[in-house]
């Protein structure tokens, strides 16, 4: 039986506990009062010091916007609003009266900065992101959690991330360069893409910004230009340039062949590196603009005998029309196969000559351009007789392979573009793919993916003659251009002032001819 005294003792000790866990209890909570204020000071302050980062960086990057505030906030200070908004009304004026003078400075100076600000801050920095993630272009984190809503009914629907979402990554816009007629979007991939993704998503670009054609180029490794077509340039005829009066300096490695998507000039080399080239077009695509836009443009070096032609035509009619030109003629397979054997002991003769003195001849009239056009030159490569196609295929491919370091070049047209057709056709270094019938043709002529990088030229329309893609030395994306037309009466122009008013050019082989 517990005395009182027990009792007593008991209650004392258990006071004496409650009133020790009650101090600390207070220490701890002054404590954690304490370090509760540390870390809400600390974390405030990491946050302040990185909206403070942020700001600055932003401030930086974006220089020009940064600026325009500053200048305005002071105009307002300093002036008065009123004076900032006539000043503004003026520039606006004298702006007017700049691009009504003269549209290709104003662009070039003042209009593609402006449209290039615009573009990207109200609508590529805005809406590409979206289109991006529509078109399969984002990548998200597989090791995060997937969401999962159960209904009543257990029935169970996993949540979609959207572009904006946390743990889905889209490439960054780093910025935006705004032409006449295209706008380039400079995009920075996201570890896990590359380049191909994007060319395999430029047509579905090209749907979701509304326009006609998108194209893919790739400028670093992880850095990719999305351009956007918002008009064609092309949509007018391009006409050949006029003959010129006298004799006149041609550069003949970049010679005036047309236009190009870009608005640039379209220049092709005759002569050194890309000069064999081979154009492939249904029948009234435009081959003849490819063929005779630059031969009018070299017409002052055909003329002083720096360029000698030589022409195989099996149809007998597209060069015949202008044959006064060309020093070798040729229409049948046995023909074709003198002019061809006849190149080909110009370059042997060639070889003996310069061998171990230099690695290129000298273009001079003595060793000419010996430049060759070879107007469907599938009906000899394929649909003659076995002996003679076979001769055929392998002077074309000795020319092709040989003849760039002794100044021979070698143009071929078709119009079906098949291995079958044209055994040769990857020796030639530059190709030209005008409106073809079948998308296959497309990868066939520029090569593989050039159909996914935008090499539309099936969906060329017959009244766009001359339009087509060119793929060449240097140039992963195929370009856009459209060729000089050249009318019937410049050709016989051009033969008139090639042969000075119809004197006989000499014969070497085959048909050759007086104009």
């Amino acid at each position: 039986m517990t005395s009182p005294g027990m009792f007593v003792i008991a209650l004392a000790g258990l006071g004496l506990g409650v009133w020790v866990l009650a101090k600390i209890g207070r220490a701890l909570a002054s404590m954690a009062e304490l370090l509760t204020a540390t870390v809400v000071v600390f974390v405030g302050l990491w946050w302040a010091c990185k909206v403070v980062f942020w700001l600055f960086s932003q401030v930086v990057i974006h220089w020009r916007t940064s600026l325009t505030v500053i200048v305005v906030y002071l105009w307002c200070v300093w002036v008065g609003w009123i004076w900032l908004v006539v000043n503004l009304v003026g520039l606006a004026l004298i702006l007017g009266v700049w691009r009504l003078l003269d549209v290709t400075s104003f662009d070039q100076w003042c209009g593609r900065p402006l449209r290039s600000w615009w573009l990207r801050w109200a609508v590529y920095h805005l809406k590409l992101p979206g289109w991006l993630h529509a078109c399969g272009l984002s990548v998200r984190d597989a090791a995060l959690p997937v969401e999962v809503t159960v209904n009543l009914v257990g029935r169970r629907k996993a949540s979609r991330a959207t572009a904006r979402q946390s743990g889905v990554q889209v490439p960054k816009v780093l910025g935006v360069r705004s032409g006449p007629s295209w706008d380039e979007v400079r995009v920075q991939l996201v570890p896990g893409q590359k380049p191909e993704d994007f060319d395999d998503a430029a047509r579905a670009l090209a749907s979701a910004r509304n326009v006609a054609r998108c194209q893919v180029r790739e400028l670093k490794p992880n850095v990719v230009s999305i351009d956007f077509q918002r008009r064609d340039q092309l949509a007018a005829l391009v006409h050949s340039p006029a003959l010129p009066e006298g004799q006149s300096a041609v550069d003949l490695r970049k010679v005036w062949a047309g236009r190009t998507e870009y608005g640039h000039d379209w220049r092709v080399p005759l002569l050194g590196s890309g000069a064999h080239c081979l154009t492939a077009g249904a029948s009234g695509a435009g081959k003849n603009s490819v063929m005779w836009c630059p031969l009018v443009a070299a017409a002052p070096a055909i003329r002083s005998g720096l360029v000698r032609m030589s022409g195989i035509d099996p149809k007998g009619m597209e060069l015949a029309y202008g044959r006064g030109i060309f020093s070798r003629y040729a229409v049948s397979g046995k023909d074709a196969l003198e002019v061809l054997d006849g190149l080909v002991e110009e370059m042997e003769s060639r070889k003996r000559e310069f061998a171990g003195r230099v690695r290129t001849i000298p273009l001079s009239t003595d060793y000419p351009l010996e430049l060759l056009e070879f107007d469907e030159i599938g009906a000899l490569t394929k649909y003659t007789d076995r002996k003679t196609r076979e001769q055929i295929v392998e002077r074309v491919a000795l020319l092709n392979t040989q003849g760039r370091a002794l100044n021979i070049s070698l143009r071929g047209y078709v119009q079906e573009p098949t291995k079958d057709t044209v055994p040769v056709r990857e020796l030639f270094t530059r190709r030209v793919c005008l409106r073809v019938t079948s998308k296959t043709h497309v990868g066939m002529v520029l090569g593989d993916g050039a159909y996914e990088r935008g090499a539309w030229a099936n969906r060329i329309g017959e009244s766009e003659a001359g339009v087509g893609f060119v793929w060449g030395e240097g140039i992963r994306e195929p370009l856009r251009i459209r060729a000089g037309w050249v009318s019937d009466e410049t050709v016989k122009a051009l033969e008139q002032y090639v042969t000075n008013g119809g004197v006989a050019r000499p014969s070497f082989g085959g048909e050759g001819v007086a104009a």
